[in-house]
């Protein structure tokens, strides 16, 4: 029996545990719809394609050990979903973006939106390829999925010219190949591991940072163990936010500071020597690194290490726990902790002593408290950051409870995920209550999204920081040539709230701050996607520092 190209896609897509696909309807794609209906794969159809790609990306966040896919039709298609496909490459999100192409029959003779896909995607995906055989479309998706998840996972982009994607071929012809979507757990060279215990040893102020590897590696428990039985002061950074529950008493996140000057060793777990690090200038000298990760390029990037620890985390965790017991070495920091446990409590005091401002316009730091408390409320919500200032506030207020609770734009620092992400999110899970925090800089790139979450029923609810300007912009601006030439950074006080009314949600307009509770349970009662619209200080002094 003769079958098309979108039916075998989808069949592999299928065998890959793919569940749904995130994607903005054109002709070039259309015969994976159709397969996709035979594979009871769901299709959410978004009105941007950057919107597509962040939610595949989304969707890999959201569900550990899977993959996330997005279909985008041929030349702009291509290219508006550059940006997301750039977002999950930073990241290191495991997705699979297929692409549309003109007729490969008429290659390179001026087809509708032909162009070059592959030499634009190349440098931001870890496999990028073609098709032009029909039958060995499974061949191809099979190769792009175990390119994507393989070491240090990211996109791979595979681009199916129109005429193979509609083509036919016998059934018997494009056997499904089995699809793993879950890399080989890839275990450390155990000297290292040795060395790495010796030079714990040796330290009277260790402390560990737990990143994005952590989460791709599906080591929290490992990780948690480690920390716990050693009790290794331990803080977060990038995706490893929520690997380490609250609860545990050697997480900290507001001494770290404090920690880095006086450290003797530090244990990069995941965790790049980037900007977030000072590139490694935050960490003294004379201080000894272990560094893990699960690819060799990844590690003594910026500063070399002392002990580098080659593959997945979660083997390199419980290979350090193993040794330290076969050894017999009694490894106890809990003075440390303690230590940074009394800084902790300080700074947590001096931080909830400034939240309970009752000035208008209202507070950043109190409309993060008013949802932190609302949200204790509301279970194990999902929240997503998107914007700059008002993310960075509401990292250092709203808690992560657990592992994928928080997501951001990460370090490319792509601004306009917030909804694209929660889309994925909530229909990843449909249980659990989804929330953005945004700046109204970053509605404004993919805020008509709402129109997809009205679509598709997904009641989420955004909460944006309205200060009338791009603020991250504007405080150095003003603080490096004068408020008299602020120019590209001011916004308008717009009433986004009847946007997203206008689009079938439920709008909220807050300019006081006891009026933000009861907004936020009149969003949630509506069982709408919602927007409540909150007036906040803009603030204009500037404290230095703009791009590290």
């Amino acid at each position: 029996m003769p079958i098309h190209g979108g039916q075998i896609a989808a069949r592999a897509l299928k065998e890959a545990g793919v569940e749904c696909i995130f994607t903005l309807c054109g002709g070039h794609i259309m015969p994976l719809y159709e397969g996709c209906l035979d594979e009871g794969i769901k299709v959410i159809d978004v009105r941007h394609e950057q919107a597509a790609v962040h939610a595949a990306d989304s969707w890999a966040r959201c569900n550990p050990g899977g993959i996330g896919v997005a279909a985008i039709t041929a030349g702009p298609g291509v290219t508006d979903g550059v940006t997301g496909i750039a977002n999950a490459w930073r990241a290191n999100s495991p997705i699979l973006v297929i692409g549309g192409q003109g007729p490969f029959e008429n290659m390179r003779q001026g087809s509708l939106q032909e162009m070059d896909h592959i030499g634009v995607v190349r440098p931001i995906t870890k496999y990028a390829d073609a098709i032009y055989q029909t039958h060995r479309i499974a061949e191809y998706i099979e190769l792009a999925v175990r390119h994507a998840v393989s070491g240090i996972p990211g996109p791979a982009y595979l681009e199916i010219p129109m005429d193979i994607f509609m083509g036919q071929c016998e059934e018997d012809q494009a056997p499904i190949p089995r699809i793993r979507t879950e890399a080989p757990r890839i275990s450390p060279d155990r000297d290292e591991v040795r060395k790495a215990v010796e030079v714990l040893a040796g330290a009277e102020r260790p402390m560990l940072m737990a990143g994005t590897s952590v989460k791709w590696s599906r080591a929290s428990q490992e990780l948690v163990k480690l920390i716990s039985d050693i009790h290794l002061p331990a803080y977060t950074n990038g995706m490893g936010r929520g690997t380490i529950p609250p609860q545990t008493p050697e997480f900290f996140n507001r001494s770290r500071r404090d920690a880095l000057k006086q450290t003797d060793c530090i244990v990069l777990a995941g965790t790049l020597l980037d900007f977030r690090l000072r590139f490694g200038k935050s960490i003294p000298k004379d201080a000894k690194v272990i560094q893990l990760d699960m690819d060799a390029t990844l590690i003594g990037q910026n500063r070399q290490a002392d002990v580098p620890i080659v593959g997945n985390l979660a083997c390199s965790f419980e290979m350090l726990s193993e040794e330290i017991a076969s050894q017999g070495v009694a490894l106890d920091f809990s003075a440390w902790r303690d230590q940074l446990r009394e800084v902790e409590m300080k700074a947590e005091q001096d931080v909830e002593a400034s939240l309970g401002s009752e000035e208008v316009p209202i507070d950043p730091q109190r409309m993060c408290r008013e949802v932190r408390d609302w949200l204790e409320d509301t279970g194990d919500a999902i929240v997503i950051g998107d914007g700059g200032d008002i993310v960075a506030t509401a990292a250092k207020i709203l808690p992560v409870k657990s592992e994928g609770a928080w997501m951001d734009p990460g370090p490319l620092g792509t601004l306009g995920v917030g909804m694209p992400f929660a889309l994925a999110a909530q229909v990843a899970h449909p249980d659990r209550r989804v929330v953005i925090v945004y700046g109204d800089g970053s509605f404004g790139l993919n805020g008509f999204e709402y129109d997809t979450a009205v679509r598709f029923g997904l009641p989420i609810i955004g909460i944006l920081g309205n200060d009338g300007a791009w603020g991250q912009m504007m405080r150095p601006q003003i603080g490096l040539y004068g408020e008299d030439r602020v120019v590209a950074t001011k916004l308008n006080f717009t009433r986004y709230d009847k946007v997203v009314e206008a689009l079938g949600g439920h709008g909220e307009f807050v300019e006081r701050p006891e009026q933000l509770r009861p907004a936020l349970e009149r969003a949630a009662a509506s069982g709408k996607p919602a927007l409540i619209n909150v007036i906040i200080r803009q603030d204009t002094e500037f404290g230095g520092g703009i791009y590290v």
